[in-house]
């Protein structure tokens, strides 16, 4: 008597029988859009281009946020420093006049760091006047340019290093204290009415010490309140 076998063949369900694998290419299918595939030195200079181009973008928006949050007093200190040093008032400025217009602002900033904004964010005089053969490209700095850049640094300057900056402006000669006669010239140089009793009320009322003067310390709680 014929009898069933259980183990059925395995091959033609399941793919045994076959005597080749399909092989793999790199080929892509005749009529694909998918464009090829860039080869890896050329993928890792794509990458950092959008990489680059994004950081640059985000850099702009926050600088131009800083821009539109600060007062319009603070943007009027802003375009003065830079005007004032735009001696032939083409609305651009070089490292010299850069260096100056910062320091009017209270950013005192060494050599390399001038010339580091003014390499990532200024333009070639070149495009503007004619160079000497073999002199070195000046590099000059918009208004724009210099606006955003002063906000975001106005912004992200500590409260307490203005009122530091502040104080030394008033102590003429670096003594530590301000007195009735330092309080009498900077209401001069302001233009403030501020007669002489109403100075000395002023000392009187911040000298905590007695000392007919107001000290650092004293000139911080004032402001901080």
């Amino acid at each position: 008597m014929a009898t069933s076998n259980p183990n059925p063949p395995l091959g033609p369900r399941y793919g045994l029988s076959r005597t080749t694998l399909p092989t793999h290419t790199n080929q892509q299918p005749s009529g694909s859009s998918f464009p090829a595939p860039l080869p890896k030195p050329a993928q890792r200079l794509e990458a950092e281009r959008l990489e680059k181009e994004r950081t640059a973008r985000a850099t702009q928006a926050q600088m131009e946020s800083a821009l539109t949050s600060l007062s319009e007093e603070q943007r009027e200190e802003i375009s003065e420093a830079f005007h004032l040093f735009d001696l032939d008032k083409d609305q651009h400025i070089d490292y010299h006049e850069l260096k100056v217009a910062m320091k009017a602002l209270g950013f005192d900033l060494p050599k390399h760091e001038i010339l580091g904004i003014l390499n990532t964010h200024g333009v070639n005089a070149g495009a503007r006047q004619k160079q000497q053969q073999g002199q070195q490209q000046r590099r000059l700095l918009s208004f724009a340019s210099f606006q955003t850049l002063m906000a975001q640094r106005i912004q992200e300057r500590n409260p307490e290093e203005e009122i530091q900056r502040a104080f030394d402006l008033f102590d003429e000669g670096g003594k530590g204290k301000i007195t009735l006669q330092d309080l009498t010239r900077v209401a001069r140089e302001l233009g403030e009415g501020l007669s002489h009793e109403e100075l000395v009320a002023m000392i009187e009322e911040f000298d905590m010490d007695g000392d007919n003067a107001i000290s650092r310390e004293e000139f911080l709680s004032i402001c901080l309140g």
